[in-house]
């Protein structure tokens, strides 16, 4: 049995997906992993994967390079001749089911990851793009089993009719490995407090945001220090462009770090995570990685978000595009050591019991055999129970 994962960057599937890939491995199958070239590929081959590289413009609505990318990949799935396929992010959803359809591939599962900005920008390209999913993906989409993160996402394209009912399935984010993010053992005995903002660096996302409600709060405790973790994503309209991002830095009220690849010691030194986004979530990484270490959450009462903060019990949900809430909320639990234990103790167990890795493979792998014919072999046998389940003690 021959698997193959498509998704808009290798960055994706190397941080989201390499664990599916090694667990459907480990159950006999050939993984192959596809996407734009990108600086992972040296990692999917130290990993021991094949990997194979697919041109792929997001931003692009140039019909003839749009049917080019389309038609290469008609080609790719004929050579290769997948048992399943597996597609991750609007475009390659599109696309890719598309290509599975005239290569007569049977088994298409398709993954959406949040709506980005398709969904949540007004601006002409975004509006277009929305018509032409629903004009072009519909026939395509709805022959295919459906992965949504969040129940908001999952609800709007089943009452636009793309997707069926029967072929749609709810799986709330893409999994953490809880035995590798967990709660520090040992604490900073610094004076100092900080605040963690991880992503890409969108406007979306609510940097400016995020940026705004660090000056605030630096005014009466200069103690505060504001990180972001991220690079900005050419690739995306939303981006915030580097002159901005000079510009705060020079401020000097939030402290740029660039890409990090290690998340857990980044993590681990934050006395609390905030995502103040109002782009179109799935269910955001970040905040289940900040879970599963105990720590307290801020985000914003939108979907996704919804899925991984239980208001005042792991974390406060803020309206969007409010730096003044945001503001208020971060110094509220800065300040206060037994709320932030407490909702660090419950950001862990609602992590284990609902978001580990184990049981996100676990449900997708239930999706696959739904979708293979019943003559497959049956070597996508269901999984051990979810490692790592224990609830935060400490």
């Amino acid at each position: 049995m021959k698997v193959l994962l498509f998704a808009n960057t290798d960055w994706y599937l190397y941080n989201f997906r390499l664990s599916l890939a090694e667990a459907l491995r480990s159950k006999g199958a050939e993984v192959v992993l596809v996407s734009p070239d990108g600086k992972y590929r040296d990692r999917f081959e130290q990993a021991g994967f094949r990997w194979i590289d697919i041109p792929l413009v997001r931003r692009s609505l140039n019909p003839l390079a749009e049917f080019v990318t389309v038609f290469r990949l008609v080609r790719l799935y004929r050579r290769e001749r997948p048992t399943i396929v597996h597609h991750f992010t609007i475009k390659c959803v599109i696309y890719g089911s598309i290509a599975a359809r005239f290569a007569n591939v049977k088994a298409v599962i398709n993954a959406l990851t949040g709506l980005g900005h398709v969904f949540t920008d007004n601006g002409a390209q975004a509006r277009l793009l929305r018509v032409l999913i629903q004009k072009i993906g519909k026939p395509f989409l709805r022959s295919t089993q459906v992965i949504f993160q969040n129940p908001e996402d999952q609800l709007g394209f089943e009452g636009c009719g793309l997707v069926e009912e029967n072929a749609s399935h709810l799986i709330r984010g893409s999994g953490v490995n809880v035995d590798r993010f967990k709660p520090c053992a040992t604490r900073s005995s610094s004076d100092k407090k900080y605040v963690l903002l991880a992503s890409r660096l969108l406007w979306a996302k609510g940097v400016a945001e995020y940026v705004e409600a660090a000056h605030l709060i630096r005014q009466q405790m200069p103690e505060a220090v504001f990180l972001i973790a991220g690079e900005t994503d050419p690739g995306n309209p939303g981006s915030v462009p580097q002159a901005v991002i000079d510009r705060w830095i020079d401020v000097g009220d939030v402290e740029f770090l660039g890409h990090c690849d290690d998340m857990q010691a980044l993590i681990d030194k934050a006395d609390l995570v905030a995502l103040p986004t109002y782009y179109g979530e799935g269910v955001p990484r970040i905040l289940v990685e900040a879970a599963a270490s105990g720590k307290p959450l801020v985000a914003t009462d939108m979907p996704g978000c919804r899925e991984i903060v239980e208001p005042k019990l792991n974390g406060i949900l803020i309206p969007a595009r409010d730096s003044r809430a945001l503001a208020n909320v971060i110094k509220e639990i800065l300040t206060d050591d037994e709320c932030r234990e407490r909702m660090g103790r419950h950001s862990r167990q609602l992590a284990c019991e609902q978001f580990s890795d184990m049981q996100v493979i676990n449900a997708t792998l239930q999706v696959y055999r739904r979708a293979l014919p019943v003559d497959s072999p049956t070597l996508l046998s269901p999984g051990a129970p979810a490692k790592g389940s224990e609830a935060y003690s400490g």
